[in-house]
């Protein structure tokens, strides 16, 4: 519906007298509401004070509807109708929240600023209402599609020969109390040497039966390939692996173990027995490092007998990465790698606090997931070289002279 030359002059006579800002303003409003006008006598066949044989409802007043937008909060009429309803395409049921403003609140959301924030941020845009957590929370929801798409990829076509489990913990609001929430992540490394990360979950522990759920599903999405698991000795975790990934070695974190073993002696001593550790990883070959945790383990065993008894315990599980290429050692004897994209998800969520419901937290730790794979998969350098990837499956009388050489080169 165009606008008559009165209401033209009106709304010239308005803009004359008004700043830079508010003339956007206003002429934006009065756009939409004539565009609004426009769309329902195109639905109801009518003209307002009009009557018409094709007309099938009759116009019956206007509700007030605020349009947050970047050019400021229009106040805009909608029409309601004497029957039936109606409710203009350009606007969106619950959301009062235009797509550039929609999009600001959605990357501050994802980078971890408050709904306080957010709300200074989208007032300094031009929306002098702000806007709620509850907007906030609404806006994201659309962020579902994007993380449940990702989450739920094919993985079929390429192997994974190493895989990284690990979790971290969060609040959320269950059953109207605030609980811990378990959000464990899997990240793997490609055949090529490329990181990705394979899944995620948000569950009410970490419990035997949540990993063996999680890990079940990552098979049927298509992991394949797997030929060391590394992850913490949490006693659940570990059954799951065995059950699940069969064929597939299993690495005891050393920066867990270490944490471990250090909770066993006196905080005077902790600091020398921790260098004493180290040095079983320091050795160049794997007979070196098995003969030095046993020199290690006797030596500490003098003062320290249950020291002796854990490492003698946890060699094979500590010692896993014994059986892959030197070149590879740093890199996959600890979740290190994965812990760092765990301290990320805190960070963000921590300016959250507690969460709604697990579903924002899984939102909002997806979300990160999927930028922190997107990142990786564009960075020049990948984790493992493609070349030294290939080691894996060498035979074995090429493997350490291969390995020497990837060694001395890098």
């Amino acid at each position: 519906m165009a606008l008559d030359q009165s209401a033209l002059l009106e709304v010239l006579s308005v803009l004359k007298n008004s700043e830079a800002s508010e003339r956007i303003r206003h002429a934006a409003e009065t756009i939409y509401q004539a565009l609004i006008e426009a769309e329902l006598t195109a639905v109801i066949g009518a003209a307002p004070n009009e009557r018409t044989p094709e007309q099938v409802a009759q116009r019956n007043g206007h509700r007030p509807r605020t349009l947050t937008t970047t050019a400021g909060d229009l106040e805009l009429q909608i029409p309601k109708l004497r029957t039936g309803s109606f409710f203009p395409c350009l606007l969106e049921r619950r959301r009062r929240v235009d797509q550039a403003l929609f999009a600001v609140v959605m990357e501050a959301y994802l980078h971890g600023v408050s709904t306080r924030k957010v709300d200074d941020l989208v007032k300094a845009l031009g929306a002098d209402s702000g806007i709620s957590k509850s907007e906030v929370s609404r806006i994201c929801a659309d962020l579902d599609e994007e993380v449940s798409a990702f989450r739920d990829r094919s993985l079929a076509g390429q192997s994974f020969p190493y895989l990284f489990l690990d979790a971290t913990y969060c609040k959320a609001r269950v059953n109207r109390r605030v609980v811990s929430q378990a959000v464990i992540v899997a990240t793997g490394v490609t055949a090529d040497g490329r990181r990705e990360v394979l899944g995620f979950s948000v569950g009410d522990s970490e419990d035997g039966a949540f990993w063996t759920a999680f890990l079940r599903s990552l098979k049927a999405r298509g992991l394949a390939g797997v030929q060391l698991v590394i992850s913490d000795a949490h006693a659940g975790l570990v059954t799951s692996i065995g059950a699940v990934l069969l064929g597939a070695a299993w690495q005891r974190c050393r920066v867990h173990f270490l944490r471990n073993v250090l909770a066993t002696v006196p905080k005077g001593s902790a600091e020398m027995v921790a260098a004493a550790i180290r040095t079983i990883f320091a050795q160049p070959t794997p007979d070196m490092v098995r003969d030095q945790l046993a020199v290690i383990a006797s030596m500490l065993g003098r003062q320290f007998p249950k020291v002796e008894a854990m490492l003698h315990e946890a060699a094979d599980d500590i010692l896993a990465f014994t059986a892959f290429p030197p070149a590879h050692w740093k890199k996959i004897w600890s979740t290190n790698p994965l812990e760092r994209l765990n301290k990320e998800i805190k960070r963000r969520t921590d300016v959250v606090g507690v969460f709604p419901n697990p579903e924002a937290l899984l939102r909002l730790a997806g979300a990160v997931l999927v930028e922190a794979h997107d990142e990786w998969q564009v960075a020049d350098r990948r984790y493992l070289s493609e070349s030294s990837m290939a080691l894996i499956t060498a035979p074995s009388t090429d493997h350490e002279e291969v390995a020497h050489t990837e060694l001395m080169t890098a």
